[in-house]
């Protein structure tokens, strides 16, 4: 008898994150082709009609939701989970299954390869985040202290044991060779994927995120700014441009960095800044569409550590980046080997104003076809037959 998929996430629809949109439209799709059971960590997710044929079927862990700038809570919470979510791995995983996960929180891939090899099942991790270099680059670790030193030990047991690690970069790979017993072999890049439909869309200058303000150029931002975000230099360099009225800053988001942003602005008052709150799911394409350029804003040291996965929906309305990164990073790289924007080394809000600047001034109208055919390579499914070929031949032993 074939044996079953068990997905384990702390984050699942109903939540909004990007996380949970793809761990269901994963669970969702490969529920299609095989038993698929989702072991989710957000409230509400567990619902009657997952037991119906050709849908997952969804247990619900009990989870304490925190806010992140909690962080002792936050951890005592996550840990909590991680402990419920093995238990529930040690019940339900039969020899022969295969458990898939993601480095949220980034406790949980310990606790999932150690249930699947107690229970002689197979494990693959989707590593959105490389921990503890995530802790590093937002400054909440040092690199030699014994907390970084016993993750990266616990780190070389985890990826030996591994049967698969998904990168959705390409960065991602040198960082993970570096772990003895690490096999290329092991590793596989399936990047995430656009969820609008990749399309110019024209400035409209009667976008209603847009009226009401003399510029003719807008400089938009959008999405969770967590740790390794960098909400200061979007800031500063707005700064550095406020008497340039013809650009203007459409900001947007939630998390810890967006918190620093209100802050900013609640004492400067900045006459070429304007903050919205986060835009739902049915608004987001046309305040995609306002912004002529937009901005993703690392820390130092971003390369292999995290991928934006908003950096595609960017693309897919057909819009210039000016991604602050080092330009070995993924993003760096697709913007660069492409002519998609603009990369700014870290840390210097003088040439993000500058490169919004040079931006505000740049004819380049094959620039927005450039960026829709990228997005095109960057679709659901392609990564959805990638996921399930991986999967189909885990549980076949392969």
């Amino acid at each position: 008898m074939p044996g079953k998929l068990v997905i384990v996430s702390q984050h699942y629809p109903p939540d909004r994150s990007t996380t949970a949109a793809i761990m269901r439209q994963i669970a969702e799709h490969l529920a299609g082709e095989q038993e698929v059971v989702v072991l989710s960590g957000w409230p509400g997710s567990e619902r009657d009609e997952s037991a119906l044929a050709g849908r997952p079927a969804i247990v619900e862990i009990r989870n304490n939701i925190t806010a992140k700038g909690a962080l002792v809570r936050r951890a005592a919470a996550e840990l909590a989970f991680t402990l419920r979510a093995f238990l529930a791995l040690l019940r339900r995983l039969r020899p022969g299954d295969v458990v898939l996960t993601v480095t949220a929180p980034f406790m949980l891939p310990y606790a999932v390869v150690a249930a699947a090899w107690l229970r002689r099942a197979r494990s693959a991790l989707i590593l959105h985040d490389l921990y503890p270099d995530v802790l590093v680059m937002s400054g909440l670790l040092k690199p030699s202290s014994l907390v970084a030193m016993a993750m990266r030990a616990a780190n070389a047991l985890m990826f030996r044991a591994l049967d698969a690690v998904i990168t959705i970069g390409r960065d991602a790979e040198p960082l993970l060779l570096r772990y003895r017993g690490m096999a290329r072999d092991r590793i596989r890049f399936i990047p995430n994927w656009t969820t609008v439909a990749p399309a110019v869309r024209p400035v409209d200058p009667d976008n209603r995120y847009r009226r009401g303000h003399a510029a003719r150029f807008f400089v938009g931002l959008s999405g969770n700014l967590g740790f390794t975000h960098d909400p200061e230099i979007v800031f500063e360099a707005a700064r550095l441009l406020r008497d340039e009225g013809g650009i203007h800053f459409l900001l947007s988001g939630w998390g810890i960095g967006f918190e620093r942003l209100r802050q900013f602005q609640a004492e400067a008052e900045l006459p070429n800044v304007t903050l919205f709150e986060r835009v739902e799911d049915g608004e987001l394409e046309h305040f995609l569409s306002a912004a002529d350029v937009w901005l993703i804003p690392y820390r130092k040291d971003v390369a292999g550590v995290s991928v934006p996965s908003r950096f595609y929906n960017l693309l897919a309305v057909g819009r210039s980046v000016i991604l602050v990164s080092e330009p070995e990073a993924e993003a760096a790289m697709t913007v660069t080997d492409n002519s998609l924007g603009w990369v700014v080394r870290p840390g210097s809000a003088v040439e993000l104003a500058e490169a919004v600047r040079a931006a505000s001034l740049s004819a380049d109208p094959a620039r927005a076809e450039r960026a829709v055919t990228v997005a095109r390579s960057f679709a659901a499914d392609v990564a959805m037959a990638r996921y399930a070929t991986l999967i189909d031949g885990l549980l076949r032993g392969e």
